[in-house]
């Protein structure tokens, strides 16, 4: 099952939600901002990226300009603040059993869609 983490409000995440709707395959979505992920699950999804904490995060969003730009943080603190501001997560994710996707650029999401159907 693939699960992508959406928020309404981002037009790369509307345009990701709808590549998963016309490619006929099961998904599920899951509105980050109302339903924010763990730590574990934020682990888990860093794994599956094979990225580091610093490179899912949005750092020109304005929470992270006034709290955090300056601040010297382990990989640790920056899964917990961005359990405690989703807004700070890059988006769309897309994941599935065994990977995940950021969608940006959005041809991310086709080349990965492409694999999940292999």
């Amino acid at each position: 099952m693939i699960t992508i983490y959406h928020n309404t409000r981002c037009k790369k995440s509307r345009e990701g939600l709808n590549m998963l709707e016309n490619s006929g395959k099961e998904f599920r979505i899951r509105e980050y901002l109302k339903e924010p992920l763990s730590e574990k699950e934020l682990e888990d999804l860093l794994g599956k990226l094979a990225m580091a904490p610093i490179q899912l995060i949005r750092t020109k969003e304005t929470i992270w300009k006034e709290k955090f730009q300056d601040k010297d943080l382990s990989d640790q603190e920056l899964i917990n603040i961005m359990t405690k501001y989703p807004k700070l997560i890059e988006r769309p994710i897309i994941e599935s059993k065994n990977a995940a996707v950021v969608g940006r650029p959005i041809e991310n999401l086709e080349n990965f869609l492409k694999k999940f159907s292999e």
